[in-house]
């Protein structure tokens, strides 16, 4: 029984590995670029290198339009005119490991005072850099034009030789231990920056999606909204074998019971979320955005232990192949859900030269921001003194 469990877990990574190969040698051929390694944001430094900042020749302005996307090197991350700074954190260490040290990138805005600013936390999907994934998605772009910070937390190989964060794996040293330690950075970097603490989101791509999703129901204090693209459903998958299974089949048990048995829903703060899926998707099946669409309202208050709706209002609408589903309380969008048409397991609205991003569906960043700057976590700060005060 075990050597058939391990064909199929075997299987499944062999279908994810060839979807990216297929995606690149695409790419490779319309572009007519050899695939290269993920150019450095602009105005670049580092903490672990003693090397000059990267600097990048920006295009003249005269008779040009606005900065875009390029087909060639840079591409759009990097003509965002802030500062990237890559380092590393120290984060508490989870039993049997010596250290426990996060690589991140961190992305500011140039010339805005970081006190009182947002930050977006984006967890990238197994075989991404965060540097494709900042291209990709663009993000910091819009972050220049609402002046927002945004952190990368990259995965270790070492964890993971794919660099899949193990959202399904909850245990101590595991799963928990990834959300501890992002949680830990976002604390550091917001005591550092003096980021405002009831402006902190986080959005996830696929197994970033699972990790947002831990993220949100173990620390719900810290973030005030969460996004998930292509992301699994919660509380079913416990293994690497379980977890091919959830994102081939979604959950074959009710999501209302599994999040009822995973968070105390009784005194859970909610979590405003966004949810975007493509209906192509070969690696995680639509039913995953259904289903955690469910567990999102009942984490909301917007459906009972059954899972009929108990508050709210539902609107729903069709844009361009996109359906669109908003659940509202008292007029504000609390839970949205984008199931987009003829996308795969990529990123929407993305730059498509970049695995697993797609030129296809709607801008998945500029939702985010929209849905994100809306929502505030009130009453974190006092939530933090309060933390601090009993550590001390």
């Amino acid at each position: 029984m075990t050597k058939s469990f391990t064909k199929i877990w075997l299987g499944g990574l062999k279908r994810l590995l060839a979807i990216q190969s297929e995606h690149i040698r695409k790419t490779t051929k319309r572009t007519g670029l050899r695939p290269a390694r993920a150019a450095t944001p602009a105005r670049a430094t580092t903490k672990l290198a003693a090397k000059p900042a990267v600097k990048v020749r920006k295009p003249t302005t005269r008779g040009t339009p606005p900065a875009r996307e390029s087909r060639v090197r840079p591409r759009a991350a990097a003509w965002a005119t802030g500062q990237w700074t890559r380092s590393f954190h120290s984060a508490p260490v989870p039993a049997g490991r010596l250290v426990n040290h996060l690589s991140y990138g961190l992305y500011v805005p140039a010339d805005r005072p970081t006190t009182q600013m947002p930050l977006v936390v984006m967890l990238h999907g197994c075989k991404q850099s965060i540097d494709e994934f900042a291209e990709g998605s663009r993000m910091n772009l819009l972050a220049d034009r609402y002046g927002f910070a945004v952190l990368y937390p990259e995965q270790s190989k070492h964890a993971h030789a794919h660099r899949c964060w193990n959202w399904y794996d909850t245990s101590e040293h595991t799963g928990l231990a990834e959300a501890r330690a992002v949680d830990s950075l976002v604390e550091s970097l917001v005591e550092q920056h003096g980021f405002d603490r009831e402006r902190v989101y986080v959005a996830g791509l696929s197994a970033g999606a699972g990790l947002a999703t831990l993220l949100a129901a173990h620390y719900p204090e810290r973030f005030a909204a969460v996004a998930l693209h292509s992301g699994p459903m919660f509380g079913e998958a416990h293994s690497g074998i379980t977890a091919m299974d959830v994102m081939r089949r979604g959950s074959r048990h009710d999501p209302v019971a599994l999040v009822d048995k995973a968070v105390d829903v009784s005194t859970y703060p909610g979590m405003p979320a966004i949810i975007l899926q493509g209906d192509d998707d070969p690696v995680v099946a639509a039913v995953n955005a259904e289903q955690l669409a469910v567990q999102f309202l009942r984490l909301n208050g917007l459906v009972d232990a059954r899972g009929a709706r108990r508050d709210g209002q539902l609107r729903e609408e069709r844009r361009a192949g996109v359906v669109v589903r908003d659940y509202l309380q008292a007029g504000r969008r609390v839970v949205s859900v984008y199931r987009i048409g003829g996308l795969g397991h990529a990123w929407s609205g993305g730059d498509d030269s970049v695995p697993f991003h797609s030129a296809k569906g709607p801008d998945a960043s500029a939702l985010i921001w929209d849905f994100f700057r809306r929502q505030r976590r009130v009453g974190a700060a006092e939530t933090a003194e309060r933390s601090a005060a009993t550590r001390f």
